[in-house]
C-alpha cells in the first residue's frame, strides 16, 4: 500500500542574512578658486541645508581640507555628488573657474 504524499511541505529552518552595506560619505573638498558664497549655494541646494550649516561645512573644509557633508546609502551618496558636480564652477570666477571637488568613500 503506498502513502500518500502530504499536499504541504514542512517548513524548513532555513536562515537568510541580509548585509547591510556600509554608509558612505560625501566629502567636500576645499576650494580656492570658487566663492564660499558659491559653495554655500550649492550645499542649499543640493542637500537643502540651512545657511548656518552650510556655512559650517564650507569652513570645515577650508580649514581642514575637507569636510562630510552627508553620509548614507552609496546610490544615494554618488548620486549626491553628481549633483553638486552638475551645478558647474562659480560663474563669477574669471580664471581657473572648476566645479566644486567632492568625493565619497566608506565611513567605516
Amino acid at each position: 500500500m503506498a502513502t500518500a504524499t502530504p499536499d504541504v511541505l514542512p517548513e524548513q529552518d532555513t536562515e537568510t542574512r541580509t548585509r547591510r552595506q556600509p554608509p558612505y560619505a560625501v566629502i567636500l573638498h576645499n576650494d580656492d578658486k570658487n566663492s564660499m558664497d558659491f559653495v554655500v549655494m550649492v550645499l542649499r541646494k543640493v542637500f537643502g541645508y540651512e545657511v548656518e550649516k552650510c556655512m559650517e561645512l564650507m569652513m570645515q573644509a577650508h580649514k581642514t581640507g575637507r569636510a562630510v557633508v552627508w553620509v548614507g546609502a552609496l546610490e544615494v551618496a554618488e548620486l549626491k555628488a553628481d549633483q553638486i558636480r552638475s551645478c558647474g564652477a562659480d560663474p563669477f570666477v574669471k580664471h581657473g573657474a572648476h566645479p566644486l571637488g567632492v568625493s565619497v568613500e566608506p565611513t567605516a
